[in-house]
């Protein structure tokens, strides 16, 4: 089995004398900084050459991030680079554009009443999660301190299948996770055997639409309602944080009618990744709360030493602010008709591919891609011991495509998935050719005479 290996370089690199200039030298350090200054074209060229060794992003279909734009979107960027979202005194305007993106954001999602409502801009929807679910730790612990009981050993229910943020909420903000096992007849978190992992110390609930794994939603209504349940039977009122990193940008155009977000009562705060299926260049999420008192007070910070009084609320402090004028430039630009296009196409894509691996003789499907764009697959019991899809990924790694497999989450470790996240720059015709590549290395697998020598993959998630 072919592994991606670390390239190990000398200490020194060597320049091109077709872009070297007289006078300048023919080598340089490469883990220091160098003496003398180098022509800017000459510096553009070597970084430019190295970066040609990376993948072509438009076959990346292990990511979920956003590989394209418009070259209008381009252009914008470009001239907008030098903005910092932090500083709403300098850019006011820039800042005026976030209130807007994620007020339209929060009425996509329907928001009782946007005006008592507060949202943000963040990175990426990481940080929009460590947000939300900070606001619902803080609740907690207001409320317990008001009835004068303890605040030790808060807990979060959650899947075991959510994205890795969520180990990195508890571990970094001491939230004490609860896990709910997946299992093949319970792929998601739905409520079932809730009351197990809920308790007086339970922060919140976390339910995700559009999960990593599989692309599957999980069923936040039908959470929900166990929850009504659960609080009938012992009166705990437990709320739920909505991670739509992906499914957020894409259920309003394409499941209109499915009850996810803020029309279920116990949804407090939904997150969301602009970069994803909000169809702009990284880093930008949005979390967008309720009403204002579902965003503890405390997590407000004022700066006045950038000029004027600036209230923040971001774990990170300076960060850009082009991408949050891209996320108004697409809203702008597509609007509810061009955003629904845009994801059932990347959605009929999905089910094109899913619907042509599900006939192929090894595989069977785990999801259909008919959720947000992305589906993943198994091989079939006993069809190979030859075999593995680490081997088929390696194969088609090789032609250029990126699709990536992978255990399971952990009650399901000994699964393997294959999983294909279709973009908006995935056209029918490349998926086509990514089918044809597909069936080639299957046919060259099956005709390989005993097991292929394999190592288990480098590095998995553990909860």
């Amino acid at each position: 089995m072919v592994h991606q290996k670390r390239i190990n370089h000398s200490d020194r690199m060597y320049l091109s004398p077709v872009f070297q200039r007289e006078g300048e030298a023919t080598s340089l350090p490469r883990y220091e900084i160098a003496d003398d200054m180098l022509m800017a074209d000459t510096a553009y060229q070597i970084v430019h050459d190295e970066a040609m060794l990376d993948g072509n992003a438009r076959l990346n279909l292990a990511t979920f991030v956003s590989t394209y734009m418009d070259r209008e979107a381009q252009q914008l960027y470009a001239e907008t680079v030098d903005k910092n979202m932090i500083d709403k005194d300098e850019y006011p305007a820039t800042a005026a554009i976030e209130e807007r993106c994620w007020k339209i954001i929060g009425n996509l999602w329907h928001n009782p009443d946007i005006g008592k409502a507060i949202g943000t801009s963040t990175i990426g929807s990481s940080e929009a999660c460590m947000l939300g679910g900070l606001a619902l730790k803080r609740h907690w612990q207001e409320r317990r301190r008001g009835a004068g009981q303890s605040t030790e050993k808060p807990n979060i229910v959650l899947s075991t299948a959510v994205q890795v943020c969520w180990e990195k909420f508890c571990n970094y903000f001491e939230v004490e996770p609860r896990w709910v096992p997946v299992s093949k007849k319970h792929l998601v978190l739905d409520g079932h055997e809730l009351e197990k992992y809920v308790d007086e110390n339970t922060i919140g609930v976390v339910a995700i639409m559009g999960q990593t794994y599989t692309g599957l939603f999980e069923p936040v209504k039908k959470i929900a309602e166990k929850l009504d349940q659960i609080q009938a039977d012992t009166g705990l009122d437990v709320k739920i944080h909505v991670d739509g990193a992906s499914g957020a940008m894409v259920a309003p155009f394409t499941h209109p009618d499915l009850e996810w977000d803020f029309r279920v009562d116990r949804v407090v705060s939904i997150n969301t990744s602009g970069h994803k299926y909000g169809l702009v260049y990284p880093g930008v999420g949005w979390v967008v709360w309720r009403s204002a008192a579902d965003l503890p007070e405390s997590m407000v910070f004022h700066c006045s030493y950038l000029g004027g009084d600036m209230p923040t609320l971001a774990l990170n402090f300076s960060r850009p602010g082009a991408q949050v004028l891209l996320q108004y430039y697409q809203l702008l630009r597509l609007g509810r008709t061009g955003y629904q296009a845009v994801q059932q196409g990347s959605l009929n894509v999905a089910k094109f591919l899913s619907s042509a691996i599900g006939e192929m003789g090894p595989f069977e499907l785990i999801s259909k891609g008919d959720t947000i764009p992305v589906f993943a697959w198994v091989l079939k019991d006993g069809y190979t011991k030859n075999w593995t899809l680490y081997d088929l990924q390696d194969r088609l790694r090789l032609r250029g495509w990126l699709v990536p497999a992978y255990p399971m989450a952990d009650d399901l470790a000994d699964m393997t998935l294959q999983r294909i996240v279709v973009r908006a720059g995935l056209s029918h015709d490349l998926a086509e050719a990514l089918l044809a590549d597909i069936q080639t290395e299957v046919d060259y697998l099956d005709r390989l005479e005993g097991p292929i020598p394999t190592e288990e993959p480098a590095e998995h998630f553990h909860h």
